[in-house]
């Protein structure tokens, strides 16, 4: 089996080595190639071929991930963080007992803390892990999106000899598949989430959905409000990563087959300023614009900003759970759409680790619900008490410390 980075804030945010995002270049997470694809510019019109062009487009795990949005998760209804969906293969984690009952020192390694969807993230972590008894020490490490330190920081886990079990979430996936391979050997229960690596090796490895059904939610959102013909804007934040890459895939075949006219495709780098200008260039150039289409929800403010300084309405557009888009989305009524990369997944790491060191049985590959975010339920989502950058699915609400731990009043 070959783990990969499926879809995130994030993420979505995600893309900022450069910026803040995911390890090197992703959030989150990933590697990006040597053969990145090239930077669309304003004047030279989109560089792009993605779809089912794109080296990164897998048929098969397209179908899989937009059968799975309608699939019924296995968990308690109201605990997200805790379902299962198509969990499959069951792994027998006896051997991985922890041999006292408590105390537990749990290590983190994590890729990076550069941006509010892994600042969130943290946080619910650390909630969750002094919310379980058996936990006595919560280590963490931040690789500060640089492999070679996150490579030290594992090393230096797992020859201390004082971790009960590893969660990484890797900064990159080809890079750290050796690390997390020698982490294996070494008989501690390593536990991968948020991005993946090359190996099966690691006990489980926990992730929503994917970077197609984040794609395909924003893309049938548009599809089933543009007319036939109508321009959209698709903004990405930077080339060559796969969980980015997908996302795109994910749209570009359903914009063809809407009839939709894709008038530009730009990379953004997750800077507001840039993404506001690039909008504002389209509207000078196109003179409007039906819909706008993110592959990340970052700068989505910034995006509806140019709108409102051309002096234009605020088109179809769609953004991600991050509260300053939401309650923007709320207070100016926007026809929006947030798909989401479900940051209650911080949360997981810690419960499976849990069931782990007590010998339970936990998913090979733990996929969470990737819920999105629509007018229905909106209200359900936007919290007016809570930071500009909190999010949304943090799954963190029932937590000790909530809402102050999170920046809420």
């Amino acid at each position: 089996m070959i783990w990969r980075r499926l879809a995130g804030p994030a993420a979505l945010l995600a893309c900022c080595a450069t910026i803040a995002a995911c390890g090197s270049t992703d959030d989150p997470g990933s590697e990006t190639t040597g053969d990145a694809t090239p930077v669309a510019t304003a004047t030279e019109g989109p560089k792009t071929d993605l779809g089912e062009n794109s080296e990164f487009f897998v048929q098969a795990d397209y179908d899989k991930q937009l059968a799975q949005r309608s699939a019924t998760p296995e968990g308690p209804a109201d605990k997200p963080w805790e379902q299962m969906i198509e969990p499959g293969e069951m792994v027998d984690t006896t051997e991985f007992k922890a041999k006292k009952a408590d105390n537990w020192n749990v290590c983190f390694s994590n890729a990076a803390n550069d941006n509010p969807w892994r600042q969130n993230g943290g946080i619910t972590m650390k909630a969750e892990a002094d919310n379980t008894p058996e936990i006595g020490k919560f280590t963490v490490v931040d690789a500060e999106a640089k492999d070679d330190k996150q490579i030290s920081d594992i090393e230096a886990m797992v020859s201390g000899g004082k971790c009960d079990a590893i969660i990484i979430a890797p900064n990159t996936t080809a890079t750290l598949t050796p690390a997390v391979e020698k982490a294996c050997e070494s008989k501690i229960p390593v536990i991968v989430f948020d991005r993946g690596v090359t190996t099966d090796c690691p006990v489980t490895f926990i992730h929503p959905i994917g970077g197609y059904a984040f794609g395909a939610d924003a893309a049938e959102f548009l599809r089933d409000n543009v007319k036939e013909g109508g321009k959209i804007l698709a903004l990405r934040i930077l080339p060559g990563v796969d969980v980015l890459e997908t996302r795109w895939s994910g749209a570009k075949g359903i914009f063809e087959e809407a009839g939709l006219n894709v008038v530009g495709v730009e990379f953004t780098d997750g800077d507001a300023a840039k993404t506001k200008s690039i909008v504002s260039d389209y509207l000078q150039r196109e003179g409007t614009l039906d819909g706008v289409w993110m592959d990340a929800g970052a700068t989505a403010v910034a995006m509806t900003e140019a709108f409102e300084d051309a002096g234009q309405e605020i088109p179809f557009v769609t953004g991600e759970d991050q509260n300053d888009f939401l309650t923007k989305w709320k207070e100016d009524g926007l026809k929006a759409i947030a798909p989401t990369y479900s940051n209650y997944q911080w949360r997981t790491a810690i419960i499976a680790t849990t069931k782990i060191l007590k010998g339970e049985e936990v998913p090979k590959e733990w996929i969470l619900p990737q819920p999105k975010i629509t007018q229905e339920n909106l209200d359900q989502y936007v919290k007016p008490d809570m930071p500009p950058l909190y999010y949304a699915l943090c799954g963190c609400e029932d937590l000790p410390g909530f809402p102050q731990k999170w920046g809420g009043k």
